[in-house]
């Protein structure tokens, strides 16, 4: 394999390379979420940073990479090999990964086979004491984050499954990389990510050229082109190593201990996470710029790294730190640090631990993130001419769960019932699933054992017992919303509590980790006003931008809705579809036919024959109801529902999206 592109090439991209040494000067800091577009060398600067970091010496034979100086609770302990050299690893862990890959599990070869109980370390055992990678994180399956974080917070990793109780060390740098366009992560999640980076390629003509100078300079050349520019990468471990050194003398000021936590309480973060992460990183900052203490510069620098993410209450909310508000918060703080010492007689317990040492316990174990609280909605405002008019959504509810029938085995989630490697165990199974299955593996092996010979205590175990577990688990689905926005819609009341019942069932989305798209007819057409993405956000955007006017091409608007699944099946056939339709079932808008009523009724009788799971949200008002839309749901062959059924808290218990063929 060729060298790897160099850390001090990479051009632009400050805030990112900063966080990363950040973080390689101080591991406590929590890891590095970088967000940003496809293109933008995200991959390229992560991979590059492990070049940078200093050689270990990790005990000889030892699994787990322990440091002989500093002996850990390690299963493969005591060590008595001597010493290795070895340089830090970048271990990455693919989307695809399994639960035993990450975390380890029982060596089911040797416990059927000799019958002891073998532990087969995973991924977080490679990655201690280096840089655990993680490409596309917010397709990773939420139970994999949970537990990657959990070690990156503790330094440690925990395995109690299928007979296995092992503790490891396990203390890396964790990094994340994700494109926005496919989804975000939940609140919860981004709050654990102690630093978060947004790139984007940059628009100056100069910046762009020497990129690519630089890049096909690499792709000519990569040996003589890392060799350019070692001299720059050995300064910056150095630096790194030096900054490592000095770190635990970094003094850190009440009066900068105010200043954090003012600015965290300026931008009403939830829980300590943040504070401790902003003192940690200024902390760091300190160090790396050679300073004995941290001064205001420092906690600058980190908040803007530290509470980007965390300022997000909601899926709709866009992240980053307005420069106004953030000006307003450090002001805030200059206040407060400049309020005179507190009597040390008042803290007769010295102030806490530093920058650098533990103490982390009070506050972020007792006071985690959980809140996915929503925020206002923001009205659209004005209008446009030729009798189209935009409208505010209507407050944000909790909706009811739709489900798709039957069982899937689509990308997880939290919407409909799934075969999954996570969840509840239903059976067990010769041919698929994945953990052992003690029970069955022993039942296969029991009516065997007089013909195996059996003469004492023990059973007589072969490869042709083993059984897995089949598990059922929830599966995300591809929810297209079809919204009728036609001149039959468009009273203000009536178009307002749709868009509010749309955000709210997009909100859902978010929280089910499902895929959207969003389809429009008004007028003399249909349009697809979002492809079906993983961002739900972008869905809510297009939504506040929803004019509504003219006929309605309710026909065109299902047909449409059923090319965009004929593409998605193609090129994602495991993900189950759920198609919304939101309108009041009038068709005025003449089709092939001749009869847009007629007409409609046949597209819906199309998506039937494709076996589409469908929810007619029935948008009709008024005294008086013609009861259209019910008869587009029978001939979908789905449920119709009142747009007010759609509200968790009006509604009491749960239904099917469609009924079961």
């Amino acid at each position: 394999m060729g060298a790897r592109f160099p850390f001090s090439a990479v051009v632009g991209h400050d805030d990112l390379r900063l966080a990363l040494l950040l973080n390689a000067v101080h591991p406590g800091i929590g890891g590095v979420l970088v967000r940003g577009e496809k293109g933008t060398a995200k991959s390229t600067v992560v991979r590059a940073l492990a070049a940078l970091l200093p050689e270990l010496e990790v005990a000889a034979g030892c699994r787990f990479g322990c440091d002989p100086a500093a002996p850990a609770d390690c299963p493969d302990g005591p060590h008595r090999g001597g010493v290795e050299r070895r340089p830090a690893r970048l271990v990455e862990l693919p989307v695809g990964a399994t639960e035993d890959r990450l975390v380890g599990s029982l060596d089911l070869e040797r416990a059927l086979t000799e019958g002891v109980r073998a532990y087969q370390p995973g991924l977080l055992a490679a990655a201690h004491r280096g840089v655990l990678y993680v490409d596309e994180v917010n397709l990773l399956h939420d139970h994999l984050v949970d537990l990657l974080l959990d070690a990156a917070a503790m330094g440690r990793a925990h395995v109690e499954r299928e007979g296995v109780s092992v503790s490891h060390p396990a203390s890396f740098l964790l990094v994340g990389t994700m494109n926005p366009e496919e989804g975000e992560l939940r609140p919860q999640l981004l709050d654990r990510f102690g630093l978060t980076v947004s790139v984007r390629a940059a628009r100056d003509v100069a910046t762009r050229t020497e990129v690519i100078r630089r890049r096909l300079a690499y792709e000519a050349d990569p040996e003589g082109f890392a060799a350019r520019w070692a001299e720059r990468d050995a300064e910056l471990a150095g630096r790194i190593a030096a900054a490592r050194a000095t770190l635990p003398g970094v003094r850190l000021p009440d009066a900068e201990v105010r200043r954090i936590a003012a600015v965290c309480a300026a931008f009403e973060v939830d829980g300590m996470r943040a504070d401790l992460v902003v003192a940690r990183t200024a902390a760091a900052h300190a160090a790396w710029r050679g300073a004995a203490e941290v001064a205001e510069e420092d906690v600058e620098a980190a908040v803007r790294l530290a509470l980007p993410h965390r300022k997000r209450r909601d899926p709709f909310d866009e992240p980053g730190l307005e420069e106004e508000q953030l000006a307003d918060a450090l002001r805030q703080g200059a206040e407060h640090a400049e309020e005179p010492d507190p009597d040390p007689e008042d803290d007769p317990d010295g102030g806490g631990d530093g920058p650098g040492g533990g103490g982390e316990s009070t506050g972020e174990s007792a006071q985690e993130s959980t809140s996915d609280g929503p925020s206002p909605e923001r009205p659209d405002g004005g209008g446009s001419g030729s009798g189209e008019r935009t409208h505010a959504p209507a407050p944000a509810f909790r909706a009811r769960l739709l489900q798709v029938p039957g069982v899937g085995e689509g990308a997880p989630g939290k919407r409909s019932r799934a075969r999954a490697r996570t969840g509840r165990v239903v059976r067990p199974s010769a041919s698929d699933g994945g953990g052992l299955h003690l029970v069955g593996t022993l039942g296969a092996a029991a009516p065997h054992q007089a013909a195996r010979g059996r003469s004492g205590p023990g059973l007589v175990l072969r490869g042709e017992d083993l059984r897995r577990s089949v598990r059922e688990g929830k599966e995300g689905n591809l929810v297209l919303f079809v919204v009728d926005a036609s001149g039959s819609m468009a009273a203000r009341q009536r178009m307002s509590a749709v868009s509010g019942a749309v955000v709210s069932l997009l909100r859902d989305a978010y929280q089910r980790r499902d895929k959207v798209g969003v389809i429009t007819f008004r007028g003399a057409a249909a349009e697809v006003a979002l492809p079906p993405t993983g961002s739900v956000d972008a869905a809510a955007a297009r939504l506040r931008a929803l004019r509504t006017g003219g006929r309605t091409p309710l026909a065109d608007g299902l047909l449409r809705a059923r090319r965009v699944l004929e593409s998605e099946r193609v090129r994602d056939p495991r993900r189950r579809p759920l198609l919304v339709l939101l309108t009041d079932g009038r068709a005025t808008a003449t089709g092939a036919g001749g009869d847009p009523a007629a007409d409609a009724l046949r597209a819906a009788g199309l998506l039937a024959a494709d076996g589409v799971a469908a929810v007619v949200v029935d948008c009709e008002r008024g005294p008086v109801r013609l009861g259209m839309a019910a008869r587009v749901a029978a001939a979908l062959g789905g449920v119709c529902l009142r747009l007010e059924e759609l509200s968790a808290d009006q509604v009491a218990g749960v239904v099917r999206a469609a009924r079961a063929a």
